[in-house]
């Protein structure tokens, strides 16, 4: 196992420096001068030479990702341009308020994607089973910033039970887990929760019928093994694949929040790439969404490593 991990690890760096190239070119290859946004309109050609100078646009692409990257690799994702503001306090503010709401999203999409999969598996072709299988393929529909629009003006406009925006009371950025800040993630995080229920229900359903239809299951029955050793045998062979699912979708959820915390006003990732992106603050950009994709291939190799150690049937070597 040790060794699966090392080898895995291994793999990493050159996903990890292929993934640091392709955040580097996406946001050079748009069109626009970012400096525009701060320069004053009647700016002297001197001035602006300063003004790229000081950002480290005058020099050639190869030499500015160089540059950059052996910044990222101490910790320095740059200056905004907009806010004059480290990219990385800012960035690593918006990523804990975003894994906070992604993760409960995660969380309660896993818990009824698995139930509303598990009654579709085991009742398959019947009333039990066309309904769940409506529900998650009603989730998976959905366009999510569309019924979170839904959710604020039923439960925030008109019967006024929750907060409609913000992290906290006032528009508050920083965290607390208490109920005055809960109830500002409730909304949200049931938004974000329903495609990764849709996934995981439409997985899940598969798996277990796949399952029952085993020549072992049937073998356990006959053996006299009550129904309940036989759900944890089916919970035991499902787990693994539910598991990678799970994390992909909480991967998804990191990086396509952008849309439901601009909703929700949320000051996550998604919030801070929408404002960069306005803006056109190429620093900050290149930091989130390089914090992002690391998140990212960090999460995929755990669930590698977990959903090996869950399943000794996968090939280690």
């Amino acid at each position: 196992m040790l060794r699966y991990i090392l080898k895995r690890l291994l793999y990493v760096l050159p996903v990890a420096l292929g993934v640091s190239i392709v955040c580097f070119l996406l946001v050079h290859i748009t069109p626009g001068d970012p400096l525009t946004a701060i320069m004053p309109i009647d700016a002297t050609a001197e001035q602006q030479a300063e003004m790229r100078a000081a950002y480290g646009f005058d020099k050639p692409l190869p030499v500015q990702y160089a540059i950059w990257l052996g910044k990222v690799l101490t910790g320095d994702l740059g200056t905004s341009i907009a806010t004059g503001r480290a990219v990385a306090s800012d960035v690593m503010r918006a990523v804990g308020n975003t894994i906070i709401l992604s993760a409960v999203a995660t969380l309660i999409g896993f818990f009824f994607g698995c139930l509303f999969g598990f009654v579709a598996g085991y009742y398959r072709d019947t009333l039990l089973d066309r309904t769940a299988s409506i529900i998650s393929v009603l989730g998976v529909s959905v366009p999510h910033y569309w019924l979170g629009m839904v959710l604020v003006i039923v439960f925030s406009v008109q019967m006024n039970w929750l907060p409609a925006t913000g992290a906290g009371p006032g528009g508050s950025v920083d965290w607390a887990w208490d109920w005055v800040h809960m109830r500002h993630l409730i909304l949200p995080a049931i938004t974000m929760s329903v495609i990764p229920m849709g996934v995981i229900a439409r997985t899940v359903r598969a798996l277990v019928a796949e399952i029952l239809s085993q020549e072992f299951i049937l073998a356990l029955a006959a053996k006299g093994l009550t129904d309940r050793g036989i759900f944890a045998h089916v919970v035991k062979n499902a787990a693994p694949t539910a598991l990678a699912v799970m994390g992909l979708q909480l991967g998804y959820l990191l990086g396509g929040s952008i849309l439901i915390e601009t909703v929700f006003s949320w000051p996550g990732t998604g919030f801070l790439l929408n404002a960069a992106i306005f803006q056109r603050d190429l620093p900050l950009l290149q930091g989130t969404i390089l914090v992002l994709a690391m998140f990212f291939v960090a999460l995929n190799l755990l669930v590698d490593v977990l959903q090996t150690a869950l399943d000794p049937r996968i090939q280690r070597s």
